[in-house]
């Protein structure tokens, strides 16, 4: 199984965790309400604006992603599953966050008429290019 293979399944896992049905998945309220025995609970007002990407309306979502990303390295959880190995290779990290808040199960059931940037951004609350990225992990070009 590739790295990229092993991170869909790590994020289905803990999307499947948070009993996630329906987009958007709430990145926040998972970051801030760990289960137990996984990260320390995050205060996400206490973040800097420095942190924050906001290129787009839906970017601090993908900034919340990639701490939730972050923080999954460190916590017994993501050791557990070789989170901090596997996010060190080139843009995985990035990959990661997009299968956090676009997980294959959800993209998968969106209508294939509906499986534009334009509306899958609305759906999932996500940047229109990083929509684009992940319709071409999954379907490929």
């Amino acid at each position: 199984m590739s790295g990229l293979e092993q991170l869909e399944a790590i994020a289905t896992e803990l999307i499947s965790e948070f009993e996630v049905t329906a987009a958007p998945v709430p990145i926040e309220t998972i970051l801030q309400n760990p289960k137990d025995g996984m990260w320390e609970q995050v205060d996400i007002t206490q973040l800097s604006g420095s942190f924050l990407s906001l290129k787009d309306r839906y970017s601090p979502r993908m900034s919340i992603a990639r701490l939730l990303a972050k923080h999954l390295t460190t916590c017994p959880w993501g050791q557990e599953r070789g989170l901090f190995e596997l996010l060190q290779q080139a843009d995985n990290l990035n990959s990661f966050a997009r299968m956090l808040v676009m997980p294959r199960n959800l993209v998968e059931q969106v209508n294939t008429a509906a499986r534009t940037p334009t509306t899958m951004s609305l759906q999932f609350e996500v940047p229109v290019d990083d929509v684009r990225l992940r319709l071409d992990e999954i379907f490929g070009s």
